[in-house]
């Protein structure tokens, strides 16, 4: 076996082939000694310095290694034995060092150097640290500062396991990359919540596509024009009239004949609004089908269907009217009198309509729905202390003359009230024993209560910030396009100075 000649520091400052004294290590002590790159005597890789030094090495013959496997990733140099690599020969690296056939070696690397016999890897050289030292110690290192994503995306191009990691560290870096997968998902929800001031572009090549975008953008995107922040503002202005409405038809002095009348006039105008509206929508909308299945559109719909059902029945009422003579039809008509109050109380769905324009109140929808385990966990609790406490306040009290828990039922009022710290004080227990159970009710219901305000006030914040930045910078687009005063200044004094006068 010729011996080999020392290698330039450039190259691979940390591997010397034999020790100072010229003494050369045997196989087993190289596959134990494999020390890392040193930074400071690494040089950059350069295709160009490559081929220069090619030409002045041409003379001396090329002295290679079976025994060691040259790596440059991202320009840094390694060098790693065979037989350690061969340990794991599922690995990219393993593969590299068990193949024998060229190919398949070209295959796994991004180029080849000739001249040095190095597999070049266009990879981080940061995260490759860690891939070295797996490959020399058998643990892979994981770093809290490393991007999740990143790290799993180098482990995987390397064919490297996250198993091959400390449990502990495989625990924290799980958590970690479990909380970067919710915050996207929430960010992508987000900007789902977001859409329609976004989708502007769905109209291109489609029937009248001009036309219904200029329609889209005045009813779905307020931001774009000032003529759609008006149509907004009205439409917030018109579902608090018809609410206001509605409230003032029930007060004792507006239900003389004067007071019916201006009250049906108002909500005519309300139904003819909130029905052009729907209208403008539906024929502005890119796909029916999607139309249909938005929940702000079915809240229009649910908006205006009262005004037209409660036309239908009062037409009905009066051909009924008129031959009541019949028993059968009179009761038919105080049915549709039932059945026309039930389709009035429906208008109070209409406030609704101002989640559409209202930050506050999309923000907390989307809480809601983000928050759902914990809402519906909280309701479980909620149900298990309101059959607990019932049941404990029924046993000890239900032998006291005159009580009002006579029954289980009879005490989940009670116990919905105590564990909601409400105490209208309507029905109390009256024995020692009974308000020591309601003591420990109204305990368990301030702790109950007060586990869930933080997460739903914090994720209540965060939503609300984020919707109120994009809002923020759609209102500042809007007012970049205006800028009335500045316009009406600039054409002022360009016609004043086109004045004749003025020059005079």
């Amino acid at each position: 076996m010729r011996q080999l000649g020392t290698r330039r520091a450039s190259l691979s400052a940390s591997l010397k082939i034999g020790d100072h004294q010229g003494r050369r290590r045997t196989l087993e002590e190289e596959a134990v000694h494999i020390p890392f790159a040193q930074d400071s005597l690494v040089k950059q890789w350069s295709s160009m310095q490559n081929v220069a030094e090619g030409n002045e090495e041409s003379e001396t013959p090329i002295q290679r290694n079976k025994y060691l496997l040259n790596i440059n990733v991202g320009g840094k140099s390694f060098q790693i034995a065979c037989k350690v690599l061969a340990q794991y020969p599922i690995t990219r690296l393993g593969k590299l060092a068990l193949y024998t056939d060229p190919a398949k070696k070209m295959q796994l690397c991004d180029d080849y150097l000739v001249q040095k016999n190095e597999y070049f890897f266009d990879r981080d050289p940061s995260v490759f640290h860690y891939i070295f030292h797996f490959y020399r110690s058998g643990v892979l290192w994981v770093m809290d500062e490393m991007c999740p994503s990143n790290f799993v995306e180098e482990i995987e191009y390397w064919g490297i396991h996250l198993k091959y990691s400390q449990r502990c560290c495989r625990i924290l870096f799980e958590e970690k990359q479990d909380e970067l997968n919710e915050y996207l998902k929430i960010e992508k929800e987000l900007e789902a919540e977001l859409e329609p001031l976004d989708s502007g572009n769905k109209f291109d090549g489609k029937f009248l596509g001009g036309f219904r975008k200029m329609i889209w953008n005045l009813i779905e995107n307020p931001y774009s024009s000032v003529p759609a922040k008006i149509i907004a503002v009205m439409s917030s202005f018109f579902v608090l009239i018809s609410i206001v409405g509605m409230t003032l038809s029930t007060v004792e002095e507006m239900k003389n004949k004067t007071g019916k009348m201006w009250m049906e006039q108002m909500e005519m105008i309300c139904a003819i609004f909130f029905t052009s509206e729907y209208l403008m929508r539906l024929i502005s909308s890119s796909s029916f089908k999607i139309f249909l299945r938005a929940a702000f559109n079915a809240i229009d719909l649910v908006a205006i269907l009262p005004f037209y059902v409660q036309l239908l029945f009062e037409n009905l009422d009066e051909a009924d009217t008129l031959y009541h003579e019949e028993l059968h039809k009179v009761e038919n008509v105080s049915k549709l009198g039932k059945v026309l109050k039930l389709i009035k109380l429906m208008r109070i769905f209409r406030i609704l309509k101002l989640a559409r324009h209202s930050t506050g109140l999309r923000a907390f929808s989307f809480t809601m729905r983000q928050c759902y385990q914990q809402v519906c966990c909280l309701l479980l609790f909620i149900a298990m202390g309101v059959f607990t406490f019932s049941a404990l306040i029924h046993s000890v009290e239900h032998d006291v003359p005159g009580t009002d828990f006579t029954s289980i039922p009879c005490a989940w009022w009670w116990a919905a009230v105590s564990l909601s710290t409400v105490g209208y004080g309507d029905t109390v227990p009256d024995t020692i024993l009974g308000r020591m159970v309601a003591f420990v009710c109204i305990s368990f219901g301030i702790i109950l209560n007060g586990m869930p305000i933080s997460i739903l006030y914090n994720k209540f914040s965060d939503y609300y910030a984020k919707l109120k930045a994009h809002e923020l910078s759609q209102s500042q687009q809007l007012s970049r396009r205006v800028h009335l005063k500045e316009r009406v200044l600039r054409k002022l004094s360009e016609c004043w100075r086109a004045d004749p006068r003025y020059h005079r």
